[in-house]
């Protein structure tokens, strides 16, 4: 029995890096989003650290994703400021909406559901595409991510389920929502990207 409990235990410990680094990585981006705009770059960043650890087994998530941020905030804070704004308009809208009873209320719901899902799965795609290449240009970023997360229905449905699933498995984890509500999706969208998924 003892034999059988070591020859498990490496798989164990590898089975437990899949939430240990998306949880450091999560918690990284946690920190540097208390700037409230400065939460897209620090997906941008987090994604990097996550890719690194995909592809280059470096484990230095957290580090990695603080030491890539400064990057991503010159090339994206502009960005990051313009989606804050429009988050803030499209919850407004929401509550809004959520207090009146017109029979039209439901289809303007509806419509705002609609484009917050689409800017979730478009940011997501972002991120992972600037992780992937951060010497890249923001347009080139753009460009991929709208083929990641629309060029096909499901890619783009499995990445907003992943963004609703990632929160609500991790309710069972302290902090869990916040640690690997943001990752995980990510390093879903990091090996939907990856070339070599589709290498015959």
């Amino acid at each position: 029995m003892q034999a059988t409990l070591s020859s498990n235990w490496p798989t164990l410990l590898r089975r437990l890096e899949f939430v240990a680094y998306p949880a450091a990585a999560g918690a990284a981006f946690v920190v540097l989003s208390l700037g409230v705009v400065t939460w897209l770059p620090a997906l941008a960043a987090m994604a990097h650290g996550l890719q690194r650890w995909r592809a280059e087994g470096d484990s230095g998530c957290f580090t990695n994703t603080f030491a890539s941020f400064p990057r991503y905030w010159r090339s994206l804070w502009r960005h990051g400021l313009a989606s804050t704004a429009a988050a803030a308009v499209l919850t407004a809208n929401i509550v809004h909406l959520l207090g009146r009873s017109e029979p039209w209320t439901f289809v303007l719901l509806a419509a705002q559901a609609g484009i917050a899902a689409t800017l979730v799965i478009h940011h997501v795609a972002l991120a992972a595409e600037a992780g992937r290449a951060p010497g890249a240009t923001v347009r080139s970023w753009t460009r991929g991510a709208l083929a990641l997360g629309f060029g096909s229905a499901a890619r783009g449905t499995a990445l907003l389920g992943a963004v609703v699933s990632a929160v609500l498995l991790s309710l069972v984890v302290p902090l869990g929502p916040l640690l690997l509500g943001p990752s995980i999706p990510v390093l879903l969208a990091l090996s939907f990207a990856d070339p070599r998924r589709h290498t015959p």
